[in-house]
């Protein structure tokens, strides 16, 4: 049965798994419900993605996410837009835990607006029925307008390397079916994030893409990579109508491992296309003297590393050694200059070749190499 739960009156009796959040300047602590935590958006990573929204224009109406889990995400929109939400999720404790990190948020970061307060609801409900959250809404007169903006980052297998679109909860075309008719459009179309997973194949973008072209055809759509560093893809999003950007098909965010730092953004490239994503890897002559750097994996996967490059003092005097995984390695004749934050950030490591060592690095010989 469908519940509302308000994070003015939410009690915290029963939730556990009250944890900090690291990334958070504030020090918040969030609740996360039955084994929620490793699901949760960091506090950084939310902010910062509501800080970039906060440029469009959407139109008017609701800010909703229909599978908002822990409510990190929809927190920070609020926060950012200074608007009311609603959060839809299936899991009772996880709707309650929205709510109160709501609640602590809102007084934390010292908000002072009521009505906000006041409006933001949480529903204990199935994500994918429109008509039902909007009804119930509406009886409990939360609720006089349509959708403006909708957030969807369904729940994947865990543990899992690889999975099917349909193996999504909700699944994509679900909520597309249940919510079309509730979304206020501008000229460029609806307002939609997809937060999906990172590990998504190239095929399983372009089915992404089918997908949304089949509810809305003609729509400008953006795929935003976004990375914390240490060599992984933190979140892959594809931002959909009036938030894409018309010219720019692709977008590349590095979060800083400072919070009071802003990110690195990076707009370019091509559309997906079925041809290899990777840059492609050549052989070298390796020589002493030149320099091996690791660049950042998200950098690489987003399709935007080479025009990045092209903007550092080797300009084309490098090759790609390695392209795949955590590490991918570029060869250079030419020194990096260390002042840039941005050049620390994307190129974490950087070192000259001083010698070649023709033997296998083991527990035995570690004392000879060094």
């Amino acid at each position: 049965m469908t519940r509302l739960v308000y994070p003015l009156t939410e009690p915290t009796t029963g939730l556990f798994e009250n944890n900090p959040d690291r990334t958070s300047v504030e020090g918040f602590k969030f609740f996360h419900a039955d084994e929620g935590k490793p699901l949760a958006t960091p506090w950084q990573v939310a902010l910062s993605r509501a800080i970039m929204l906060r440029q469009y224009q959407l139109p008017e109406g609701l800010i909703l996410d229909c599978a908002c889990g822990s409510g990190i995400q929809i927190t920070a929109y609020s926060e950012i837009l200074n608007l009311p939400v609603v959060g839809v999720e299936l899991n009772e404790s996880r709707a309650r835990a929205s709510a109160v990190n709501f609640r602590t948020v809102f007084t934390e970061r010292g908000g002072t607006s009521l009505e906000r307060l006041n409006d933001t609801v949480f529903v204990v409900g199935d994500g994918r029925d429109g008509d039902n959250i909007m009804s119930t809404l509406t009886a409990a007169g939360n609720v006089t307008q349509n959708v403006a903006f909708l957030h969807l980052d369904p729940a994947r297998p865990r543990n899992s390397r690889a999975h099917s679109l349909t193996e999504m909860a909700p699944r994509l075309d679900e909520v597309f079916t249940g919510w079309k008719k509730h979304l206020n459009e501008t000229q460029e179309g609806p307002a939609i994030l997809l937060d999906l997973s990172p590990r998504i194949s190239t095929n399983q973008m372009l089915e992404v893409e089918a997908l949304v072209e089949s509810f809305w055809p003609g729509l400008h759509k953006t795929w935003t990579w976004t990375s914390r560093g240490r060599g992984r893809i933190d979140r892959l999003a594809l931002w959909v109508g009036c938030i894409a950007e018309p010219d720019f098909p692709r977008r590349f965010v590095r979060i800083p491992p400072d919070p009071t730092q802003p990110p690195f953004i990076m707009l370019g490239g091509e559309p997906i296309t079925e041809v290899s994503e990777a840059v492609r890897k050549v052989s070298a002559n390796l020589k002493r003297g030149a320099y091996l750097s690791i660049v950042d994996a998200a950098l690489v996967e987003s399709g935007l590393v080479d025009d990045w490059l092209q903007t550092l003092s080797f300009e084309n005097e490098y090759v790609w050694l390695q392209t795949t995984g955590r590490r991918p390695i570029i060869y250079h004749q030419n020194r990096l200059e260390n002042s840039a934050e941005e050049r620390t950030n994307l190129i974490p490591i950087s070192g000259r070749i001083v010698d070649f060592i023709e033997a296998d690095l083991t527990l035995d010989s570690i004392d000879q190499f060094v």
